[in-house]
């Protein structure tokens, strides 16, 4: 972009999962729009959560009704979608004595999530007696255990590729999406024409909008203080840790959804990337969501309450392949329980000259892709047309397309072994195809690596998915970065391939791989 003011229909601010969406749909429907992410898309909230698409049984505690039937419809949607990367995924509550929430009350919680989600294709409830539980969990505490329930919901193992895929979408809808774009200066209009000011790469550029979508998730006021100086604190966000471990001894075959014997808190314990995932916390965070990190405390109470629930675990701190944590973009709330703050997503439309500038406070992974439509339907009517069809839904998404000729395409590679093909799919769907036509026209990108992965993976992630650098690739596009070691042994080969097709010095891969090192590090969990 030149140094003069290009205008935009829209332009969103924000390049996690909310972003995304609405750049998607917006694109879609044939707007002109301009999608800016000061870091990677991807790289923040949408990273560090619990990686489910699930109704939110527990909002039926707090009467968030609403909020759980659109849960419910768009996890349907989402599996439509992009069924390559959402999966169904059977939860078990085990319930004791000494639990909060009798077996009544969680089996009057499991009827109305049933009915709330009429008309789905996941299985419905089971109430567990204590022999059916232990059959289903040998390993469980049995101690004042009264039975328990069971029920789906449904995982996204790399809620990442959700992200970019969305993000794809856009640009193949007519977008311009740019990460490592940062916001600078935002310039409210009495006359309604906005502008922004953002750095991309080391140039500075201006754009000009009717429609702003301030979609920074827990950066939502940092965002505003560039420019919108009347808006009062919007954002109240809570961090989440979460804690990834090896396979433990007893470990369960379904995921587990549990108390936490020390206060009662509710902790998932749930198979993910052949690994298990624990977590999470709700603690209030105030400081910068991008610094946000998994204390020594949290990792010891998700350490405690598995120990407790399976005690052939006995995890401890060696177990711990990596930790992370992430701030949710929950409204400001003064006071209360963490776990009372509403998981709605808000609209907020600001006035005065900051009128057609709105601010996304809230939303889930679940229900990114109906608040995009909400916004959309807003902004379209803030530019005075007609608000046209959203055919997001019915849509899927970039891989979600035919995986069983990706499938058949990645047979062709010579040495690809069966095990290597399911990852390929699992992190594409049938985006995998172009791996497979990369390969036809390069057969040296056809060779895998360690088993790992296959050299044609990174150069699709720089010329068609915005990856920009090594954590970039390793992290949120092949996902190497969420495996147990962190993809250590691999990085100086993807680090190779990604610097032929960058052009980097030796003295920049270096620095790429010091940086890959330095976040890994960062991921490791803080001493006890």
């Amino acid at each position: 972009m030149s140094k003069d003011t290009q205008r935009f229909d829209i332009i969103v601010i924000g390049g996690g999962i909310n972003g995304a969406g609405i750049a998607r749909d917006a694109a879609m429907r044939g707007l002109k729009v301009l999608l800016l992410e000061a870091r990677d898309f991807g790289s923040g909230t949408s990273s560090w959560s619990s990686r489910l698409i699930h109704g939110g049984l527990r909002y039926l505690e707090y009467g968030e009704i609403p909020l759980v039937y659109e849960s419910l419809h768009e996890r349907g949607n989402l599996r439509r979608m992009a069924g390559h990367l959402v999966k169904p995924l059977r939860l078990v509550i085990p319930l004791y004595k000494s639990g909060k929430r009798p077996p009544w009350m969680v089996r009057m919680g499991m009827i109305a999530y049933d009915t709330l989600s009429i008309g789905k294709s996941l299985p419905g409830h089971d109430m567990l007696s204590k022999k059916e539980l232990i059959e289903m969990a040998p390993t469980i505490n049995t101690t004042g255990l009264k039975g328990g329930a069971s029920y789906y919901d449904a995982q996204v193992t790399f809620a990442e590729r959700l992200v970019v895929e969305n993000v794809i979408a856009a640009a193949q809808a007519g977008a311009d999406v740019r990460n490592y774009s940062e916001v600078t200066a935002l310039h409210p209009a009495a006359s309604g024409l906005h502008r922004v000011e953002f750095k991309s790469g080391k140039k500075n550029a201006i754009a000009s909008s009717r429609c702003i979508v301030n979609a920074a998730g827990p950066w939502v006021d940092r965002v505003l203080a560039k420019g919108v100086s009347d808006s009062e604190r919007l954002m109240g966000g809570t961090k989440g840790s979460h804690i990834i471990v090896q396979p433990f001894a007893g470990a369960p075959r379904d995921a587990f959804y549990v108390e936490a014997p020390s206060d009662g808190r509710q902790v998932f314990i749930i198979p993910w990337n052949e690994q298990y995932l624990i977590g999470t916390t709700d603690i209030r965070y105030d400081g910068d969501p991008g610094d946000a990190a998994a204390s020594a405390a949290e990792v010891d109470y998700l350490l405690a309450t598995t120990n407790e629930i399976f005690p052939t675990a006995d995890l401890n701190r060696a177990d711990i392949n990596f930790a992370y944590a992430g701030v949710r973009p929950l409204p400001y709330v003064k006071a209360g329980p963490e776990s009372a703050i509403t998981r709605r997503h808000i609209i907020h439309r600001h006035t005065g000259t900051a009128s057609g500038i709105w601010s996304i406070i809230g939303g889930k992974l679940t229900t990114y892709r109906n608040l995009a439509e909400q916004v959309v339907d807003r902004t379209q009517r803030q530019l005075g047309g007609v608000v046209s069809n959203c055919t997001t839904a019915s849509t899927v998404l970039p891989g979600g397309g035919d995986v069983a000729a990706a499938r058949s395409a990645l047979t062709e590679i010579d040495g690809l072994a069966s095990t290597q093909i399911d990852r390929l799919l699992a992190v594409y769907g049938s985006r995998a195809a172009m791996l497979a036509a990369l390969c036809a026209e390069s057969p040296a990108l056809a060779t895998a690596v360690a088993g790992r992965f296959v050299g044609a993976e990174v150069v699709l992630a720089i010329r068609d998915e915005f990856a920009r650098t090594l954590i970039d690739i390793m992290h949120r596009r092949l996902m190497l970065g969420l495996s147990a070691d962190q993809g250590d042994a691999v990085a100086a080969a993807v680090a190779g391939l990604a610097a032929q097709e960058l052009g980097w010095s030796e003295a920049e891969t270096s620095r790429q791989l010091q940086a890959l090192a330095d976040y890994n590090q960062r991921l490791r969990p803080a001493p006890g």
